[in-house]
């Protein structure tokens, strides 16, 4: 089958159309025609840092891709819940030992996976996965509930545009910082008050939206040193999730606050093979949300081939992309 490996970790033209095997099926597996895959900002990292970032990195030649939507072609010994022919997606490979999706057919523990959402195309749904789990995931431990008053930060990106519809769908309150006013009437279509982070203090936004009490939840996808902006956010024994916490952090104004601090790192489960079906019940439930109509990924307009893999990395890098950027196989 055709498929775009890497050979070595590097720049984005790193990747090299090559025939590899088709994968073979196993219990507890299914065989997956790709049709779509996109591109996350894990993917780019472990492309270029490679053996930095192991146990992530896979042995060479590798293939990347992890997010996926497709139709199954063989199902494995054991499998109940789908059958040839369903269309499917998940996120279930592309790090370590399991193959990722540039290729044209990949294997996928039927537990990472689920049955796409109806009313999405190949390509929405493949927007959806890695960035719908991490949303799902920090504002469910985070326990977002009605009426309270959520912060998004980063409601422009790829798990903060899904965490801020999921927070509506819970019925909170949800406000959501971006870097531009150009920004805000796609953040109030998705159901947000959208706050431009370059223009407002910290200290302003909180007196303006919560009377200075401070946001009962805040989902932090941008994370790094703007956990420090999240602490000042929250209220007291707020609930705060984020998706990058690789960093020294002073914890003395949370504990000040009596804040509870939640790391979400959703590739826990394909790394370790830990509570896989979590990810498939989750994918479950996305789809239901996404067929009731609370749930629209933003995909990027520009389109790209499965050969053009180094060219969809890099306009995800440029910063301009709207939405998830999306490869077709």
């Amino acid at each position: 089958m055709k498929a775009m490996i890497i050979n070595e970790f590097g720049n984005s033209d790193v990747f090299t159309a090559a025939e590899i095997a088709n994968p073979q099926v196993k219990a507890g597996h299914v065989v997956i025609e790709v049709a779509a895959t996109s591109v996350n900002t894990v993917d780019m990292m472990i492309r270029e840092m490679g053996e930095a970032l192991a146990p992530l990195s896979p042995a060479l030649p590798g293939v990347l891709g992890m997010d996926f939507a497709g139709t199954i072609t063989e199902v494995g010994e054991g499998v109940t819940k789908f059958a040839v022919g369903d269309e499917v997606y998940g996120c279930a490979g592309g790090l370590a030992d399991l193959q990722g999706a540039l290729a044209q057919h990949m294997l996928a523990d039927e537990r990472l996976i689920a049955h796409k959402p109806k009313t999405l195309s190949m390509r929405e749904a493949a927007a959806i996965p890695l960035v719908g789990i991490t949303a799902y995931e920090g504002l469910v431990r985070a326990g977002v509930s009605k009426g309270q008053n959520v912060l998004v930060h980063g409601g422009a990106g790829g798990v903060g545009h899904i965490a801020l519809q999921l927070a509506k769908h819970f019925g909170a309150n949800v406000f959501t910082t971006v870097g531009a006013d150009s920004q805000f009437k796609l953040m109030e279509k998705l159901g947000a008050t959208a706050i431009n982070y370059r223009t407002e203090q910290v200290a302003d936004y909180v007196a303006k939206h919560t009377q200075g009490n401070g946001f009962d939840v805040v989902f932090d996808s941008v994370g790094g040193a703007n956990i420090s902006n999240s602490f000042e956010a929250a209220a007291l024994n707020g609930q705060i999730a984020t998706t990058v916490a690789m960093l020294d952090l002073d914890l003395t104004p949370a504990h000040f606050k009596g804040l509870s601090l939640h790391v979400v790192f959703m590739l826990i489960p394909m790394l370790h093979n830990f509570k896989r079906q979590q990810h498939g019940d989750i994918l479950t439930e996305l789809a239901k949300i996404v067929d009731a109509g609370e749930l629209t990924p933003i995909v990027d307009a520009n389109e790209f081939s499965l050969e053009l893999v180094g060219k969809a990395h890099d306009h995800l890098a440029s910063g301009k992309a709207l939405g998830k950027v999306v490869i077709d196989v």
